[in-house]
């Protein structure tokens, strides 16, 4: 590459000089395209760059990413928005709220404050506008994955202050993104993948009802998600489901998704005549289920026990991923059938989970059950195999034969149930995550004197897993952005298909 001023460099053919960049990294084509302008000139050619993955930060104060931006991902998209095949775009999670996560609460009379959000919710839109602005023509996209972690503008009021109904600016911006949105679907030809989460203002149940019978024909995968509200919780009355979004996917709209084999929703939004119409015939099985349970009332009409059975019998293959945030044991115990083919489960919730739920777990999906995350973010530690014979999480490792992961957080969990848990899965537990805050000892347990307690369960528990092992980071286990969190497994859920 250092030859590239010379004559020779300088004299090759454009078609040879892409087969060279088709070899090069993404940093190596941009250290090469700097030392002459032919060579530049081949680097924005369409078939180096079928996949494109963007993330775009969110600031309010002004600082490092944001509008400054914009300009990047205006000629980003000026050179590939109209031919790209996959497009993965994520806007991360907006700097700068006075919220939990800084431990100060948001004052809500601050003007200076307010117009930072709404600084914030422009440069979105704008950013959004200019994504699908480049995108709205070009017919080999195959792949669109979009996800903003803007949810906290919702709740801070910024959406209902700019509703489409109305005639403002922030009101015009969002009536175009959806236009913009709806002529991108309805232009496609060969869509496999259609992914929007929860990105503020962008789908509607106007949206899907717009893409084109031929992307409807080939789609493979779709992940519709929508902010939420958080549930209520032990003493606050459900809202009225009179005040819920409406859903984003209709069961008659199945029918037009003949090769659907992944999909991920809302809970809420998958009802038990949207399970009769993927049991249907004439369609591709499904074999991936993403549900996210939480963020709103529990669902009002779930599939029941004969629907999931049903389901099962089209789709043999089908394995579940449920995550429920900010929910209730009740909520959980509502949905979970027997016949529900449930292979990950994470329970992140303020509410502590109940040892019935976890017993039910252990109980119905000891067959499929590979992944089991629980936590929860509270100064209080629940003990689970409190007045029990047994301890339910060792009886979860016992049952469940094919775990291979297991994260606690916020509950007490025993050493000796612990060391009990390593020995009944062994080497096949990948990820035994428990941090030094959750394990308990007890006194009465028999072990050597002069040792560590901690220091003799670290041994203990490597024995059993056959691997070296220490208590997890209490940090690591906590999500700071668990939208982002479910979005993230979730593709990487459907992807194994």
């Amino acid at each position: 590459m250092a030859l590239c001023g010379g004559v020779g460099a300088l004299a090759l053919p454009s078609e040879l000089i892409v087969h060279i960049f088709s070899f090069l990294s993404d940093r190596d084509k941009l250290r090469a395209s700097v030392v002459c302008s032919r060579w530049r000139e081949c680097l924005f050619y369409p078939a180096l760059w079928t996949e494109l993955k963007l993330r775009l930060g969110g600031t309010v104060n002004g600082g490092g990413s944001g509008p400054a931006e914009t300009p990047k991902l205006e000629f980003l998209m000026r050179k590939f928005g109209s031919f790209v095949r996959e497009l993965e775009l994520e806007f991360s999670p907006v700097e700068g709220y006075p919220g939990p996560v800084l431990g100060v609460e948001p004052d809500g009379h601050d003007p200076q404050l307010t117009a930072r959000w709404t600084d914030a919710m422009n440069c979105y839109l704008d950013q959004v506008i200019c994504v699908l602005r480049s995108l709205r023509n070009n017919r080999n996209l195959q792949k669109l994955s979009l996800y903003g972690a803007t949810c906290i503008l919702q709740e801070e009021g910024i959406l209902e202050r700019t509703h489409p109904d109305q005639d403002t600016q922030g009101s015009k911006k969002i009536k175009e993104v959806q236009q913009l949105f709806e002529q991108v679907l309805a232009n496609s030809r060969q869509l496999k993948w259609l992914g929007c989460a929860f990105m503020l203002g962008v789908i509607t149940p106007h949206s899907l009802p717009a893409l084109s019978n031929l992307s409807a024909a080939s789609l493979e995968h779709l992940s519709l998600l929508d902010g939420q509200t958080p549930p209520p919780l032990q003493d606050q009355t459900p809202p009225s489901t009179e005040n819920q979004a409406p859903p984003l996917l209709r069961s008659p709209e199945l029918e037009r998704l003949p090769r659907l084999c992944s999909l991920a929703l809302d809970f809420h939004h998958f009802t038990s005549a949207m399970c009769h119409a993927l049991s249907g015939g004439g369609r591709a099985p499904l074999l991936r289920l993403s549900l996210l349970l939480g963020g709103t009332a529990p669902p009002e009409s779930p599939p029941s026990e004969e629907d999931w059975r049903a389901l099962v019998r089209r789709s043999a293959g089908l394995r579940v991923y449920l995550m429920a945030l900010d929910g209730r044991s009740e909520d959980l115990l509502r949905v979970l059938k027997p016949s529900l083919p449930l292979e990950q489960l994470h329970f992140d919730s303020y509410a502590a989970c109940s040892a019935g739920a976890l017993e039910l777990v252990s109980l119905q999906y000891h067959k499929t059950l590979t992944h089991f995350s629980l936590v929860r973010d509270n100064a209080r530690f629940p003990d689970l195999s409190d007045n029990r014979n047994e301890d339910p999480l060792v009886l979860l490792a016992w049952r469940c034969t094919r775990l291979s992961l297991l994260v606690l957080h916020g509950y007490t969990v025993w050493a000796h149930n612990l060391i009990a848990i390593s020995r009944l899965r062994g080497s096949s537990l990948k990820v035994l995550a428990v941090p030094e805050e959750s394990i308990h000892f007890d006194p009465h347990q028999a072990q050597d004197p002069e040792e560590d307690p901690l220091h003799h369960l670290i041994k203990e528990v490597s024995l059993g897993l056959g691997r070296s092992w220490s208590p997890a980071l209490d940090s690591a286990l906590l999500l700071n952005d668990p939208t982002q969190h479910f979005y993230r497994e979730a593709q990487s859920f459907s992807a194994a298909v």
